[in-house]
Order: structure tokens, then sequence, then C-alpha cells
């Protein structure tokens, strides 16, 4: 598996230093990191979205879902080398299968296009990855997380939502409900999408738990959508998230198994048993 490791030096092979990708004077990575950002009518928020994104990631997919301002033009406008993606169908689910399937990264990131997620944190996400996790999952109650865009009746929903996981699939998360997330391409070859909707968080969350895959939480800090309103629907997307997880069958016995021979790890690298 490929890891952070130190930039080639001056003078070496330039075909051998092509391979590496510099995050500062100290650090590199090998593998092609690709950015996912669904998107419809965000043309006055991808200014700051693409801003916060760090110059070393591999490309940028932006999922267009029919967006009737300037969306695709903002975007080229910022970033010449965009990957735009018209959605043919609808939903955030659908939108985010649409822009996996346009990836040529090793590593894939989800970032909404609302101006919540910071860009920066992108690099916590790929360091957890290149050291040993398949699945990077963002938390915004983790230790070092926050949110300023959660009512107190959303942070009990999550909070209710994520025990239920917790419990019926031998989960331990501390969020549930984000969409701010990275994972090695291998992963969707062991987790099916077939959700359109905004619970396609979860469905992943929930699924590559039963894959066994080995997920470590990210502390991220969630801002608030800095122009424009949200398509999410509290009470109306709880209830699909809900239906999502009791239409997946549980598979403790087998997760217990897995996780003896290879463990989740916790939210600062460790393995918890």
């Amino acid at each position: 598996m490929s890891s952070v490791l130190r930039p080639p030096s001056a003078g070496q092979d330039p075909l051998f230093a092509a391979h590496y990708r510099p995050i500062s004077s100290h650090l590199a990575i090998t593998p092609p990191v690709s950015v996912v950002i669904p998107a419809m009518n965000e043309a006055e928020n991808l200014p700051y979205v693409f801003k916060t994104l760090p110059d070393w990631i591999h490309e940028v997919v932006l999922v267009d879902g029919n967006s009737t301002d300037d969306t695709v033009d903002v975007a080229r406008s910022l970033r010449p080398d965009v990957k735009v993606v018209g959605q043919q169908g609808k939903g955030k689910g659908d939108a985010l299968t649409t822009g996996f399937e346009a990836c040529t990264g090793d590593i894939i990131v989800m970032v909404d296009a609302d101006g919540s997620a910071d860009g920066g944190e992108i690099v916590s996400y790929v360091s957890a990855l290149v050291s040993g996790a398949d699945f990077a999952k963002g938390s915004r109650f983790a230790n070092g997380g926050g949110t300023d865009d959660m009512t107190f009746i959303r942070k009990l929903g999550n909070w209710a939502l994520c025990t239920i996981v917790n419990r019926k699939f031998g989960a331990r998360y501390t969020d549930l409900c984000y969409g701010y997330n990275a994972f090695w391409r291998h992963c969707l070859d062991k987790i099916e999408l077939d959700c359109t909707g905004f619970e396609v968080e979860t469905l992943m969350n929930i699924r590559v738990v039963k894959a066994g895959l080995k997920v470590q939480e990210i502390p991220s800090h969630e801002y608030l959508r800095i122009h424009g309103t949200s398509n999410l629907r509290a009470v109306r997307d709880g209830f699909r998230v809900l239906k999502v997880i009791l239409g997946e069958r549980s598979n403790r016995r087998e997760l217990r198994r897995q996780e003896h021979h290879s463990p989740l790890l916790d939210t600062v690298g460790g393995e918890v048993s």
C-alpha cells in the first residue's frame, strides 16, 4: 500500500520524482487523490470550496445536478482542469455514484459544495488512508471536531441513528450522517451503493463495517453553508436514513470474526479490539 514519504531530493531522476506529489517540504504522497464534489446551483459557493482544496490533489470531479445557474462555468474558471460530469439521475447518492465512476485516482475524497467543509482537512484523511485505513470517516463529534450547522433536534436525531447503527452492526462511530469522507478506490468493489438520496453516507458507513474494512474516524469541523439553502430536510431524510438502517441485515457474528483478524481503527489511529 502507498504511504507518505519524503519527497525526492534535487538531482534525482525526474521520471522518478514525477511519481510523488509534495504536500510540504518534508512530506510527499504517491497515490493520486480525486476529489468528488456534487453540486446543484452552487456557483456562489464554489470559489470558497475550491480555494481550500490542496494544490497537490490529482483531480477535481464536479458532478453537476442540472444546475440553472453558472455552477459549471464558475468551476471551469476557477480550475480549468476540472472534470465536469453531468448527472443523469437525481439525488446526492446518485451524484456521488456518478462522480466515483469518473474518478481516476487511487484515493477518493467526498466534499460538499456548500462551503461547509474545509479542504485543508483532506491531508488528515489521506494520512489515515496511507497509514493503513481503508475508509477515513469524518466526524463532527470526535475529539477535535465540531459543527456550526446543526440544531439540537438534528444532533439528537444523528445521535439516535448513530446509536442504532453501532448496536446493530457492531460499529463504534461517533457521527453518522456526515458527508466528508475519503477511501481507497478498492472499497467500491466491496460495497454496493444502491440508494439515491442523502442517506447514501449512512449506507456507506454501514456497508464498510459489514465488509470488514478498516475504518478510522477523522475529527472534522462543519461550517455553515455560505450561500443558498440546503436541500436537506431533517425529518424526511431522517426517516429515509432510518429505513436504510432497518433494511440492512446485521452480520455481527461475521464482523466479530473479521475484527479478530483485522480490527477497526480508532480516531487517533490505534487499533480497537
